[in-house]
């Protein structure tokens, strides 16, 4: 299970696919080649030389090594079917909202005297699609990590601990030591 949001994110989307990603390393490469417009846009993408990539067009080489093939992987499931990735933002963002579960620090911070030490929950939490629009907005714009983890402590604040804003008015919410996210659509 992903430890990062910007991973669950992407796994989130990814379970909105029609069809399976290209599988042998060959269709992977060309799929890429065809996408970047050209082997020198894959091999600097992926880091191997341009002679590289045309070798698995080719099908000269077929098994790359496990750092390489996880780059390749990733890099197809990036641009693999754009316009259902789309839909699935669009939906989340429109009407449907998204799940998040989660096991992490959380600490809170509220009116004097009324303060609670982090430890560690196990949460699981719908958010409206206002939060699902906050998160891919942020995704899409470069957002880090930490950016990432301040926004969905937000939503979590709100809808978990402050249960949509009907109680704890002021509290503030503390989102670290993440051990697993997850987001499903």
């Amino acid at each position: 299970m992903p430890d990062r949001i910007g991973d669950s994110l992407d796994q989130a989307l990814e379970s909105a696919f029609t069809r399976r990603i290209p599988q042998s390393a060959q269709a992977q490469m060309k799929y890429l080649v065809k996408q970047l417009k050209g082997t020198k846009a894959a091999a600097q993408t992926l880091g191997v030389s341009q002679r590289t990539v045309e070798r698995y067009v080719a099908g000269k080489l077929k098994r790359p090594r496990r750092d390489l093939r996880d780059r390749i992987e990733r890099e197809v499931k990036k641009r693999w079917q754009p316009q259902i990735r789309a839909k699935a933002k669009k939906r989340a963002a429109s009407t449907d909202g998204l799940v998040v579960t989660t096991r992490a620090r959380f600490g809170f911070t509220a009116a004097p005297g009324t303060t609670d030490d982090a430890r560690i929950r196990d949460i699981t939490q719908a958010l409206p699609p206002r939060w699902a629009d906050r998160l891919f907005e942020a995704r899409d714009s470069g957002a880090n990590e930490q950016q990432l983890q301040r926004i969905a402590a937000e939503g979590l604040a709100e809808m978990y601990f402050r249960n949509n804003n009907t109680r704890a008015g002021g509290l503030s919410v503390e989102f670290t030591d993440v051990e697993h996210i997850r987001i499903v659509l």
